[in-house]
């Protein structure tokens, strides 16, 4: 038996305080000690005392290479020459491909075939060799099993291993040791290595501390297994860093001893949660990092006037998604909105609608002028536009100006008010 075998035996049914201790003095100097900021924008608007733990300024952007180190770090001299394989959809990927690079261990990726090329070239740039298997993480642990069975690989599991919930168990220690007084850490769950182990460091110390969990509506996989019920996952998410169907044996059952708390958010709070981080707190993060915040402006009531550590687990977010985000936001609170003007075919109109726009002090972003569309009159035409509002009293201002100007108005592409969230 290997000397990793060995250490991850010892351990298979509890991970301890000295053993996340002893992950804390094994990483430090290489993992970055994040800082936890205070976050009075978000604290007004939750009506909590809120703190954030930025994961997502690590060298991958995410909480992933404590873990992912931490258990690079026990190989042999044999296991390290004979190289690790990892399945993941992306930062438990890059933090495996990175850390190896850095000690020269051999590393293969398994991923889902439906990974964006993104993830998949920033893990390749780290020097692994990347295999595309299956359709879910579920799928690609088969190839990676696989592997290690044909190759000799160690598997280095993104979750469910001691030594890596150990690594991501000093998240913990620093929360601890950096926010003194806090009443409750709210950490989001995919598989469960990242409450685990925080919950281990914390409650081994300070029981009085809440641990609350928080995972995506379509993959309620931890609360589900805390029930004893299957649970029923799928669907696209934002979030799909903590998208995931089955939990870790070790996790499950630390979870069901130490975190007093799991809640579900849907699709559109995590999208207000991204939007509300950027906007108000100018720090970018992931659908998985922004759950933590999307349970507080879902549950305020169950957060409020206490003292909250969220942990922002990652900022590897899609830039076309982020944009999309951003723009949708803007539009819930009708700083952009797109209006549908039903017009007369006559030279100056445009201009007249241009002026009343100018003097109402609305900011003209996109013009489609159509005279082809079946439900405009033949001698009208149909004008598409986006105008930058200030809110939404300046939105209904400016389209009662254009309606007495006599204009037929509607406004279209509304995504609407989120319940329950900053916006």
């Amino acid at each position: 038996m290997s000397a990793s075998e060995q250490q991850t035996s010892s351990n298979s049914e509890t991970i301890t305080l000295e053993d996340i201790r002893n992950a804390a003095e094994k990483i430090s100097g290489t993992v970055l000690r994040t800082p936890i900021i205070e976050a009075p924008k978000l604290s007004s608007l939750t009506g909590a005392e809120v703190y954030v733990k930025c994961e997502n300024l690590q060298v991958t952007n995410s909480f992933k290479d404590r873990g992912s180190l931490v258990k690079l770090l026990s190989l042999t001299q044999e296991e390290c020459k004979r190289g690790v394989v990892a399945m993941s959809a992306g930062n438990h990927a890059q933090a495996v491909a990175y850390h190896s690079s850095r000690l020269g261990i051999p590393a293969t990726i398994v991923m889902p075939v439906g990974t964006p090329y993104v993830k998949i070239g920033n893990t390749e740039a780290w020097g692994a060799k990347v295999i595309l298997s299956g359709q879910t993480i579920y799928d690609s642990q088969s190839e990676a099993e696989a592997l290690v069975k044909s190759e000799g690989l160690t598997l280095v599991h993104p979750y469910d291993d001691p030594l890596v919930i150990a690594g991501q168990g000093t998240i913990g220690l620093e929360i601890l040791e950096d926010c003194p007084g806090l009443d409750t850490i709210v950490v989001p769950i995919g598989g469960g290595g990242l409450i685990a182990g925080i919950s281990v460091a914390v409650k081994s110390q300070k029981k009085d501390i809440e641990i609350v969990g928080v995972q995506s509506e379509l993959f309620p996989s931890m609360q589900s297994a805390v029930q004893g019920k299957t649970a029923k996952c799928g669907g696209q998410t934002l979030a799909e860093g903590i998208a995931v169907k089955s939990v870790g044996r070790h996790t499950l059952e630390i979870v069901k001893t130490h975190v007093q708390d799991i809640f579900s958010v849907d699709e559109n709070s995590i999208e207000c949660a991204i939007c509300t981080f950027l906007s108000e707190q100018k720090t970018m993060v992931e659908g998985a990092g922004a759950a933590s915040l999307a349970a507080l402006l879902s549950y305020p009531e169950r957060f409020k006037g206490r003292k909250v550590v969220l942990v922002l687990t990652g900022g590897n977010i899609d830039p076309r998604i982020l944009a999309s985000i951003m723009v949708r936001g803007l539009e819930r609170q009708h700083k952009i909105i797109s209006l549908r003007i039903i017009i007369d075919d006559q030279p100056g109109t445009l201009g007249r609608i241009a002026t009343v726009l100018g003097e109402g002090g609305a900011n003209i972003l996109e013009v489609f002028h159509r005279r082809t569309l079946l439900d405009v009159p033949a001698k009208g035409a149909s004008i598409d536009i986006m105008i930058e509002l200030k809110d939404a009293e300046h939105a209904d201002i400016v389209k009662n100006s254009l309606r007495r100007e006599g204009f037929s108005v509607s406004e279209t592409a509304k995504t609407g008010n989120v319940e329950g969230s900053a916006h």
